[in-house]
């Protein structure tokens, strides 16, 4: 998604308390970093927050990392987050950490001494040209790397609208060892109920897309 440069945007991450300035400085450290230890999720590609918002509000027994390249979009996450904590009532931010960083370098913000429990990726870039394919956040070699910082028994939470992307990335986890835990087709119409809906998914849901959706957990790699 492309977004216009806000000037607003870095002095609004740079003043708030619960923005990681430099994220670097906590690898192998972040369980550590919050008030409470209780399980850590990390959401790579937070957008404008529509989804970090909702459920670091609603779920103050666990801890969130939420990760964007773009400063503009962390800073929207920031307003979100606070609109929907002042909205529940809990007046300080404990259980969330943002940070602007290249999900490509993810390895210098996470190590396997981070134990991470969940990480949800929503509706990232497709990238559907072919020699972009490498950019998408589900590529094996990126998949790879989260295996080092999820914990056993771990999962990866993953969710498009794009049925290319969808089903690319179903042979992206089978060739680096995950195990498909959960999978629908149609999310809205599968029951399942932890579904936080975001604005971004009920536009796409509105004009009659399906949203696909799998819970993976890392196994072993199949060796040929």
């Amino acid at each position: 998604m492309r977004i216009r440069r806000k000037p607003w945007a870095r002095p609004e991450l740079e003043a708030c308390e619960f923005c990681v300035k430099d994220p670097g400085a906590l690898k192998g450290k972040w369980r550590q970093s919050f008030a409470k230890d209780q399980p850590l999720y990390v959401e790579l590609g937070c957008g404008k927050g529509g989804f970090i918002s909702q459920v670091s509000a609603a779920n103050q027994n666990i801890n969130y990392v939420a990760i964007d390249i773009k400063s503009e979009m962390a800073a929207y996450a920031r307003r979100k987050t606070v609109a929907e904590f002042e909205k529940a009532g809990i007046g300080k931010i404990e259980n969330v950490r943002l940070l602007v960083h290249n999900i490509e370098n993810i390895d210098e913000v996470f190590d396997e001494n981070d134990k991470i429990d969940r990480i949800y990726i929503n509706f990232c870039n497709p990238w559907p040209r072919g020699k972009h394919n490498k950019r998408r956040l589900t590529y094996p070699k990126k998949l790879l790397r989260y295996r080092t910082y999820l914990k056993e028994g771990g999962e990866l939470w993953f969710k498009t609208d794009d049925d290319e992307l969808f089903a690319d990335s179903l042979e992206y986890f089978k060739e680096t060892g995950y195990s498909i835990k959960y999978i629908t087709y149609d999310l809205h119409e599968s029951g399942f109920e932890e579904n936080t809906v975001t604005e971004h998914e009920k536009m796409f849901s509105d004009e009659g897309i399906k949203i696909k959706f799998l819970i993976a957990v890392p196994g072993e790699i199949e060796k040929n």
